[in-house]
């Protein structure tokens, strides 16, 4: 197992190093411990934060054996729009990686141990003869090939009728070129070549029994929600105290993963649009919008935000008053002090 292979696990070439290894992935799984922590933190860190980036370093192992078990469980977890999200997180990080790798590459830096070319990764789409640098900050593509990593795409700019076409090829830019491939990777995730590992995979009871306490930790956290009844302005005095806390974090810059998490799937259930989150939580990274546009949707969050017992073990409860005695989610307790007084 090499660190390219940990950094891009889709590649047929990681998928071989997995299998050389006679790693017994069931037995992984059944064991526990970093490569199955590693999992679902991918999947939870997907469909919060739209990619798989880790939030501390692992192991090669645990990071190339995370991805097979990532599949798993988003499959197993059977959540509307999951496996999607899924995997437009897997090449959101993928793109970030081989945007630099190959940016490197043309500034001909020395190449770091995991970096990829883009001519390997190019042959593992099976593009390798049918894509050329023009000279020009361009290259030309076979159509055949162009119309095969293009089909998935959405806008005119990318029907075949817009572009440039000579002899049978089409011109694209660069940063085209590196869009097309990261749609490559989104495509090979849900769908890779290989037999019988379409998402969501059909999981046997085996797998499902030794990763049902994950699974049940991730549901927790990601259920589908309708937002409670309540006026349409955002009562911030009836936030519950872990809210209002998280919401005092965001804007200290010290909200950890999960309770920006908690935070912004509480304001997507109360139906908060943007302009009213963004007038709450500060925006460092100006990932705010995505992040946000991830968890809401027009009924209001896609995903609830974690129970009072979740928050807890995150370490994301705060400052419970007596109310909190009485309920069991942040939703809840928000709701009861929407009720009018009697």
């Amino acid at each position: 197992m090499q660190r390219l292979h940990a950094r891009y696990p889709f590649l047929e070439a990681a998928r071989e190093a997995v299998e050389t290894a006679d790693v017994d992935l069931t037995t992984v799984i059944r064991e526990g411990g970093p490569a199955v922590e590693r999992g679902v933190e991918r999947v939870e860190r997907a469909l919060v934060d739209g990619t798989v980036a880790a939030d501390r370093t692992w192991s090669v192992r645990a990071e190339l054996l995370s991805y097979p078990i990532a599949r798993v469980l988003v499959s197993l977890v059977d959540i509307p729009g999951a496996v999607e999200k899924y995997a437009r997180a897997e090449a959101a990080l993928a793109y970030e990686r081989f945007t630099d790798d190959f940016e490197a590459e043309t500034q001909l830096q020395s190449a770091e141990e995991g970096t990829l070319s883009l001519s390997a990764l190019l042959a593992d789409f099976d593009a390798g003869d049918t894509v050329r640098p023009t000279g020009d900050g361009a290259f030309s593509v076979a159509v055949g090939t162009y119309l095969r990593l293009a089909a998935p795409l959405e806008g005119s700019r990318w029907r075949l009728a817009t572009r440039v076409l000579a002899d049978g090829e089409v011109i694209v830019r660069r940063t085209e070129l590196y869009e097309l491939l990261r749609e490559a990777v989104r495509v090979r995730v849900l769908d890779p070549p290989w037999t019988d590992t379409r998402l969501p995979l059909s999981v046997s009871a085996e797998f499902a029994d030794a990763l049902a306490p994950e699974v049940e930790q991730i549901r927790r956290t990601l259920v589908p929600v309708e937002r409670p009844d309540g006026p349409n302005e955002l009562e911030i005095t009836a936030f519950p105290p872990c809210v209002v806390t998280l919401l005092r974090q965001a804007r200290d810059g010290e909200a950890g993963t999960t309770g920006r998490f908690a935070l912004l799937a509480f304001l997507a259930s109360t139906g908060a649009d943007f302009d009213q989150v963004a007038a709450l939580v500060p925006d460092a990274s100006g990932n705010l919008r995505r992040q946000y546009e991830r968890l809401a949707d027009d009924d209001g969050a896609q995903f609830a935000p974690p129970s009072c017992e979740t928050m807890q073990a995150n370490g994301d409860c705060h400052d419970p008053d007596t109310l909190c005695e009485e309920i069991t989610h942040p939703l809840a307790y928000y709701e009861r002090r929407l009720e009018p007084d009697e």
